[in-house]
């Protein structure tokens, strides 16, 4: 998810800037409220767990994708799917990503501990390749969603500055302790709607107790479609997350997002869009040092697991309050 709303403003800057440009998306049904807002992109749904599964299904998938009449494929993914898929593509222009593996594997080893190209970046570069150059210094997002009366009903006290605050992610060692996330939900809550996001029946459970036990707090786990949840996010004032797939949908809508990183580092390329370098809360590495373990927190050594937790809750606390008053 992470990946595919990182492209958003990147296409959105494309199309802006060429506008005799038509794209077509090819993705997940799941993440098409992605690109509502774009101008000249469509979005054509693969299902990958369907009748475009596996070699045959993507043969079947390249030829509905020929009938598009398209000149040119940018892949900005370059797994073994768009590996397969660009085959079949013989007779048209495609560029793919450069995901920088050697670098990241000598930042992940210690070898270099420096700021590598960003993933917006490297997006950007693939249709420079195609004879697009893509500016992306002066972004532009869409405007807050219209709300309806039941969006509306999760900002508890209308007189307050509205906060999200997801707490979760793919792996434990990016996440920020449950019991400092609760201080820090506790004290926010004081002074601003705090809405809660989440996933699965475990952290449903966890964001339910969270919303039963402080005012102004809101819980939309488990209760909303996804092109709801990008309507009450574009309405926040901020973002609370750690290196995950929230950060990156609040700053593809033009929201300031602060993140909390553990074994992970936006060195490696993916700090959310258009945010400024101060708004990322960083794991002690004096006290853990081999950070950045792996690019996306499933590899670290034992005893690094909590390495978040070594940012105290007031650390995030006045961090969002002074970027909530910019």
């Amino acid at each position: 998810m992470g990946d595919v709303s990182m492209s958003v403003p990147i296409l959105r800057a494309l199309t802006e800037q060429h506008s005799e440009l038509k794209i077509t998306v090819l993705t997940r049904e799941f993440f098409k409220p992605f690109f509502q807002d774009l101008n000249n992109v469509d979005v054509y749904s693969a299902d990958l767990k369907g009748k475009h599964k596996g070699v045959f299904g993507l043969y079947k998938l390249s030829k509905e994708l020929k009938a598009l009449e398209f000149d040119a494929v940018a892949d900005l993914h370059n797994v073994l799917r768009s590996k397969i898929l660009k085959l079949f593509f013989t007779r048209k222009k495609v560029v793919q990503l450069d995901k920088g593996r050697t670098e990241k594997r000598a930042l992940t080893s210690g070898k270099i501990f420096q700021q590598l190209r960003t993933t917006h970046q490297r997006y950007a570069d693939v249709f420079e390749t195609l004879g697009f150059s893509v500016d992306l210094s002066k972004p532009k997002f869409p405007k807050p969603a219209q709300l309806s009366e039941s969006l509306k009903s999760f900002f508890i006290n209308k007189d307050l500055k509205a906060i999200g605050i997801a707490p979760f992610a793919a792996h434990k060692s990016k996440m920020y302790p449950l019991d400092k996330i609760e201080m820090v939900i506790k004290q926010l809550s004081k002074d601003y709607n705090v809405i809660l996001f989440g996933g699965g029946p475990e952290e449903v459970d966890i964001l339910n107790q969270f919303e039963a036990s402080y005012n102004n707090v809101s819980s939309i786990a488990g209760k909303l479609t996804l092109g709801d949840e990008l309507d009450l996010i574009s309405n926040l004032n901020l973002m609370l997350a750690m290196d995950s797939g929230n950060a990156h949908l609040a700053a593809m809508l033009g929201k300031k997002v602060v993140t909390i990183w553990g074994v992970t580092h936006p060195f490696a390329g993916f700090a959310p869009y258009n945010q400024p370098h101060n708004f990322a809360l960083l794991a002690d590495r004096e006290k853990f040092p081999q950070i950045p373990t792996s690019i996306y927190g499933n590899k670290y050594p034992e005893g690094y697991e909590n390495a978040a937790g070594s940012i105290s809750a007031e650390e995030v606390i006045d961090e969002v309050k002074g970027v909530i008053s910019m």
